[in-house]
């Protein structure tokens, strides 16, 4: 009489909830990895997009910079808006604004992203972008 084996041993079973256990926790990292890359490429995106708009308002608004951002990149003589306050950019995470700071003494600003460190993905230093003038 010929026994026929059907099914998978137990060690066959455990091998292979071995293997795709170790491909799912590779995945896993792999995905945290690129919302990170992303989060930090969004906040890269957005600084620069501010910094923009900070430059034509300076080339637009008799050569200087506004003294705040909270309500929006606005310039009143003349009439024009380049970022509007309900647009204003927020951090992908946490959703605050990014920090601007303005030295009127030298007509300079910073404009930060509001997380320490803000880029994840990178080194633990603030990621920030300043005047070009």
């Amino acid at each position: 009489m010929k026994f026929l084996q059907k099914g998978f041993t137990l060690l066959e079973m455990l091998i292979v909830v071995g293997i795709i256990s170790l491909l799912l926790g590779m995945g896993a990292t792999s995905y945290s990895t690129a919302q990170k890359k992303a989060r930090d490429a969004k906040r890269k995106g957005d600084l620069v997009g501010i910094k923009n708009a900070l430059e034509q308002y300076y080339s637009v608004c008799g050569f200087t910079y506004p003294v705040s951002i909270a309500s929006g990149i606005v310039c009143n003589s003349p009439a024009t808006t380049f970022i509007a306050s309900n647009s204003m950019p927020k951090d992908p995470k946490s959703t605050n604004v990014y920090t601007y700071t303005y030295t009127a003494a030298t007509n300079t600003y910073t404009v930060c992203a509001p997380d320490t460190p803000p880029l994840e993905s990178e080194s633990t230093t603030p990621y920030c972008l300043s005047n070009q003038q």
